[in-house]
């Protein structure tokens, strides 16, 4: 995936929502930081984009991700165009470090703008170290590959992936310890 395909997400995931912002906390969110050519081949590798309707009402949270899946998800036209698709997805799909939010990297330009209406979107993705934190949390393979390239690549530094793994709210303290006491890298 590159960064045109996540400004096509997120002008699509807003477009069909009826929304001006969405929150990318899947892997591709990494193209809010980096172009594509600055990223390992693994971390481009998805074809899916986790979409998170930025919206407060819990309810509508669940019924907007419903209706970009719906629209936009696996095995729908969207995909078949554009290929790649739109995951709509809720809070519990990722464990995040305490006071991600306020580190999200806005990705607003000329490109997630309706050309129709001129309606400006917004796609706030996932800084790199909270998103190497969810997919550490995953644990799968997959995941940990993904953030075994970026570090290697110097992207993402380990120790700040580690103080972010202690800010996991305490439901999850659990899963933090036990990657932390699997990937110890220091």
């Amino acid at each position: 995936m590159n960064r045109r395909q996540l400004w096509h997400a997120i002008r699509a995931a807003c477009s069909i929502a009826g929304i001006d912002s969405v929150i990318i906390v899947g892997s591709q969110s990494i193209l809010g930081s980096f172009d594509e050519e600055e990223l390992p081949r693994r971390a481009t590798m998805s074809l899916e984009v986790d979409v998170l309707p930025d919206v407060a009402d819990a309810a509508t949270l669940v019924e907007l991700s419903d209706l970009i899946e719906g629209v936009g998800g696996e095995l729908s036209t969207f995909q078949e165009t554009h290929g790649f698709a739109l995951d709509g997805v809720d809070l519990t799909t990722s464990i995040l470090p305490d006071g991600w939010r306020g580190r999200l990297v806005p990705v607003s330009n000329g490109s997630t703008r309706d050309s129709t209406t001129g309606r400006q979107y917004t796609g706030w993705c996932l800084d790199p170290a909270d998103l190497c934190v969810a997919k550490l949390c995953a644990s799968r393979e997959k995941d940990r590959e993904f953030v075994f390239a970026l570090i290697q690549a110097g992207l993402v530094d380990w120790q700040t992936v580690k103080d972010r793994l202690s800010l996991i709210p305490a439901e999850h303290a659990g899963i933090a310890q036990a990657v932390l006491q699997e990937f110890d890298w220091t």
